[in-house]
């Protein structure tokens, strides 16, 4: 079953439009929230890492986060050969139909913002609300910049498959300066077992020629521009025209100089702090809907959703309530539709439901 509150997840797959198989998973238990992550993901190793644990267990508490992995990236195929906006955008629609998602927020981070905008731009009926973390509209748009992305396509070229990591280590000073030694080490070995250099290179050049620029004012959703002040990878002034160009978003400034935000440093704390203020309404209207039909729940369904909460299967409840297994299958079934859950996010929604009453 998909990971609850605070643990690693279950990982699935599913295939996009072109074939290409995308790596997702879900925890935590709440609302739904779809984090379109940047590239430098791994579902299978994130819940081990010094920078990316805390990130994932904080949006936990918070919502049932579903989450994947890129085209070419972390569990996904690395050979693909198709990286532009479009099929990304087909990547999230595979990942949103496999996960049987009706309607969620959407969390668009560093890489994954344009796909996010786009996928909210095409799916308006889908998306509740709508966060941009550390992301950006358009591509490389000046020739500083493009000059600075072909510097570092040839240094990936060159270094990014050798063992040791003085090519990657360039990459990681840029995204978090502030880090200790222990967490660099972790995003020099992550970047190298993320992607391969051939999938990298192909997915930057297709990822500088994107712009959803003209799509922003045509939003129409509460929005959240969250963006460190004095980070390297993404400049600041992107997030003011995301702010500015979205009907009604809202813009927090994060005081810190790393892309991907430290447990330990304030900006983390506000982070934390935007976001489940931000979400609350969905939260709320979560709660508000599901009283009623975890009160339905008879005694014994209950109890089965109890020990699938604590990850055993079907064998395993039937074992420990003294049930045949048909039966322990039977009480989730009515369980599921009392609580309007249904999908391969089915189990997981249910246990998330009885456990936010606290039954």
């Amino acid at each position: 079953m998909p990971g609850t509150r605070g643990t690693p997840d279950h990982v699935g797959f599913c295939r996009s439009s072109d074939g290409v198989r995308i790596a997702y998973a879900t925890h935590g238990e709440g609302p739904p929230l779809v984090v379109n992550t940047c590239w430098l993901s791994h579902l299978q190793h994130d819940w081990e890492s010094p920078v990316w644990r805390h990130f994932l267990v904080e949006l936990g508490r918070l919502a049932s986060v579903t989450r994947y992995d890129e085209r070419g990236f972390g569990l996904s195929d690395w050979d693909a050969e198709d990286y532009t906006l479009d099929a990304r955008v087909a990547d999230l629609e595979a990942v949103v139909e496999a996960a049987g998602l009706e309607r969620f927020a959407l969390l668009g981070m560093a890489q994954g913002g344009p796909v996010a905008i786009a996928y909210t731009h095409r799916h308006p009926e889908r998306v509740s609300r709508l966060i941009l973390w550390g992301t950006y509209c358009v591509g490389a748009r000046d020739p500083d910049k493009l000059e600075m992305q072909d510097t570092f396509s040839q240094m990936i070229r060159v270094g990014w498959a050798r063992p040791d990591a003085l090519f990657r280590r360039v990459f990681t000073n840029m995204m978090i300066p502030d880090a200790t030694e222990e967490q660099m080490r972790w995003i020099d070995e992550l970047q190298r077992i993320s992607t391969s250099t051939e999938a990298l290179l192909a997915a930057r050049v297709e990822r500088a020629k994107t712009d959803v620029t003209g799509l922003l004012p045509e939003l129409d959703l509460p929005t959240l521009v969250l963006h460190a002040r004095r980070e390297q990878v993404i400049d600041f002034p992107e997030a003011r025209v995301l702010a500015s160009s979205i009907p009604g978003a809202r813009l927090v400034p994060l005081d810190s100089a790393n892309h991907i935000l430290l447990a330990d440093e304030p900006a983390w704390e506000v982070f934390k702090t935007e976001m489940a203020a931000f979400l609350e309404p969905d939260r709320a209207a979560t709660a508000e809907v599901a009283q009623p039909a975890v009160e339905s729940l008879t005694a014994r369904e209950r109890d089965v959703l109890r020990l699938a909460a604590e990850g055993l299967d079907n064998a395993a409840i039937a074992e420990r309530l003294s049930l045949r297994s048909r039966a322990v299958g039977r009480h989730l079934s009515n369980a599921y539709l009392k609580l309007g859950v249904s999908g391969k996010v089915a189990r997981a929604a249910a246990v998330a439901h009885l456990f936010r009453d606290r039954l």
